[in-house]
């Protein structure tokens, strides 16, 4: 077991370093500007990550190196290296393998942290090679060392991985070769069949000659079944623990597991269960999605606890700032019987929707090894709880064993280094806000298709070709508008210089912001088609503001409609707008955010009556506002920008700004046979 980044990062350099035949980094972020040991290494080779790889590479003529990386999102765009394929692949060795996993459902990730060497070593845990995740177990509050890669300082962060070798290692070099097929890579090679020694001199180990579990979770996609045997994992070592769970994870968002925890909080002889969760989850969106989650799960064990044997704390640390402690670990003990490490969070998302990857152990034999590997797993735990306490371990498994895992936690926690009882509690407008099966912690895999098919009314589905088709012919119009323009004598009796001068004027104008809200807001009373205004806000002001200013109008615009509707009432509004619109109100009422988001990014109903009807329909205001923002914000930026080049295309034609329009017309085009394919596949198996 390694605490820390420090130990880890220097042990994978190390053994890179002896690697003769294929390397494998399976990651969930990987950075190529990251230096694994922040103090320089000395070896001889570059720093920087992705430079070592490539000297390490290039210098052996039968290594090959294969870097998996999820494809991410762009929610997490601002927060990760921009082109990694360029830094890990195209600018390295051609036996440096980089390749992006997009190979799995809607709303998942790829999730595991495997790095194997010549499948003769391998390293599982919550840690990947990125920055602004190296520390070291004393987690001082002031580590000149711990910058991220722009030089920044960051807050102690703390995780933990698993290092293993001989048959395990050899497993996960399986389980690696596996997910880069079917992420598409190509055909990697395989190890060499004498052992090899690659286990780092510096490196102790906890426990020789065990056997060591694989622990997935993979959901169902291309054919393959879902695999969720970390889910069952969970699921059996807290039905059959005795005396002692205890949680270190970064999340706690799990509704089985928290119901499962709940069924053995009940019982008078149960076991104690202490969850070390994070004082805070890391910035704004997570605090208010995970973090309003967790709260509720909280509360639920709370109430469950009629015994007083569960606790969650979390690790502090004297220093200048609020001395929390960024717990990013996944790591989980039942007794003195089983210990597992790897990637799966306490969340809904680890157990069926992302890729995961835990190493267990537990202590099962006969009666001398069964005994030698429950010792180890003792101390293991003892260490852990001793960097959380600032004591040795040997003191940590005494007092454990005298008073149990609740008593011993609150008995040694004292300055420098302490466990707190943490007690997170949702604010009510957030409780309010965050439904219950979070879009950022889904029970299952997203099925998009499924989902329009229960938010969205049969007959608007077969609307929304011809809208969306209509969509498209509108914008081949104003691009053979353009060409005619400017290539026949057309163009000498418009005066287009008139109207950029025009829209020059207006955007001067001081209080023109103002006005362009309003005329949302009016726009919308008198059912004038948003898209038209947004895209006349884009021709004035330009994608940037143009596209805020759109934005602002369309809330208002929509919060007036709703005011509207619900001053109306249900039945005023059913009687004015027929019984398809009742029905997408029902939807309206029942779906809450997710249901605003498909209606506002699918051209379902004109925008005013999607306002009244919402109004109508009860929906909380803020579950309407905030649909509305996540609904209309891609489309306002495409349209704007669109509007925006397309001016710039007839009065000042360039290669760039046809270029530009030329692409906006094209992810147009994409979207419309996507959404039309999607929905005919809907139709045809109803």
């Amino acid at each position: 077991m390694l605490l820390d980044a420090q130990i880890y990062f220097e042990a994978v350099r190390a053994a890179i370093r002896r690697a003769r035949r294929c390397i494998f980094i399976l990651s969930w972020d990987i950075d190529s500007r990251m230096c694994l040991v922040p103090e320089g290494a000395g070896d001889g080779y570059p720093e920087p990550l992705g430079d070592f790889l490539h000297a390490v590479v290039a210098e052996r003529r039968d290594l090959h190196a294969y870097v998996l990386n999820w494809d991410f999102t762009m929610l997490y765009a601002m927060e990760r290296e921009w082109l990694p394929a360029y830094h890990l692949g195209w600018r390295t060795h051609r036996r440096l393998h980089f390749l992006m996993d997009g190979r799995h459902p809607v709303g998942a990730s790829h999730h595991q942290k495997v790095i194997v060497i010549d499948d003769a070593l391998a390293f599982v845990g919550g840690l990947d090679l990125t920055s602004a995740r190296w520390d070291t177990p004393a987690h001082a509050a002031v580590d000149v060392r711990r910058q991220d890669v722009d030089g920044k300082a960051y807050a102690p962060f703390h995780d933990v991985q698993a290092a293993v070798d001989g048959d395990a290692a050899r497993a996960l070099g399986v389980l690696c070769r596996d997910r880069w097929r079917r992420a598409g890579g190509c055909e990697p090679v395989e190890a060499i069949s004498a052992r090899m020694n690659v286990w780092p001199d510096r490196l102790d180990a906890d426990l020789s000659d065990v056997p060591v579990a694989i622990a997935r979770t993979l959901p169902a996609f291309g054919g393959r079944p879902s695999v969720n045997e970390i889910r069952q994992l969970h699921l059996d070592a807290i039905a059959s623990a005795h005396e002692s769970l205890l949680f270190e994870n970064q999340y706690f968002t799990s509704g089985l597991i928290a119901d499962a925890l709940a069924r053995r909080l009940a019982e008078p002889l149960g076991p104690e269960v202490l969850l070390i969760s994070p004082n805070k989850q890391s910035g704004w969106l997570e605090e208010v999605t995970m973090g309003v989650l967790r709260a509720r799960l909280h509360d639920r064990l709370r109430r469950a606890d009629t015994h007083h044997h569960y606790r969650m704390m979390s690790p502090q640390l004297d220093g200048p700032d609020d001395g929390t402690l960024n717990v990013h670990s996944k790591v989980f003990f039942a007794d003195d019987r089983l210990l597992s490490i790897g990637s799966a969070n306490l969340s809904n998302r680890s157990m069926a929707c992302d890729t995961e990857c835990n190493l267990c152990v537990e202590a099962v034999g006969e009666d001398h090894q069964r005994r030698r590997i429950a010792a180890g797993i003792v101390h293991m735990r003892a260490r852990l709880l001793a960097e959380h306490l600032a004591e040795e371990p040997e003191v940590v498994q005494k007092v454990f064993s005298e008073k149990g895992l609740l008593t011993a936690a609150q008995h040694l926690s004292q300055r420098p280094r302490y466990l707190v009882v943490l007690d997170p509690i949702a604010a009510p407008e957030l409780d309010a806000l965050i439904p219950q099966q979070s879009l950022f912690d889904p029970e299952e895999p997203i099925d998009p298709e499924a989902l329009i098919t229960r938010l969205v009314p049969r007959e608007s589905r077969e609307a929304l070709v011809r809208r969306l088709v209509g969509l498209v012919m509108l914008t081949a119009l104003l691009i053979a508008a353009v060409i005619i323009l400017r290539t026949t004598p057309l163009q000498a009796y418009l005066n287009l210089h008139a109207l950029v001068v025009f829209a020059g004027d207006l955007r001067e104008l001081a209080l023109a912001p103002l006005w362009i809200v309003l005329a949302f807001v009016i726009g919308g009373l008198l059912m004038v088609p948003v898209t038209l205004l947004i895209a006349a806000t884009g021709m004035v002001f330009g994608t940037f503001p143009g596209a805020w200013y759109a934005l602002a109008g369309a809330v208002l615009s929509a919060a007036t409609g709703y005011l509207l509707g619900e001053m109306l009432g249900r039945d005023t509004v059913r009687r004015l707008m027929g019984a398809r619109i009742r029905r997408l109100s029902l939807r309206i009422a029942r779906r809450g955010v997710i249901a605003m988001i498909i209606v506002r990014t699918l051209p379902l109903a004109p925008y005013s009556v999607v306002n009244i009807v919402a109004g109508a329909s009860h929906i909380r205001q803020s579950d309407f506002l905030v649909g509305t923002v996540i609904g209309m914000l891609p489309g306002i930026f495409l349209t704007t920008t669109f509007a925006e080049h397309l001016v710039m295309a007839i009065y000042q034609p360039s290669h760039q700004t046809l270029g530009i329009l030329m692409i906006v017309v094209l992810l147009l085009i994409a979207v419309a046979i996507a959404t039309a394919n999607m929905i005919r596949r809907q139709q045809r198996y109803r």
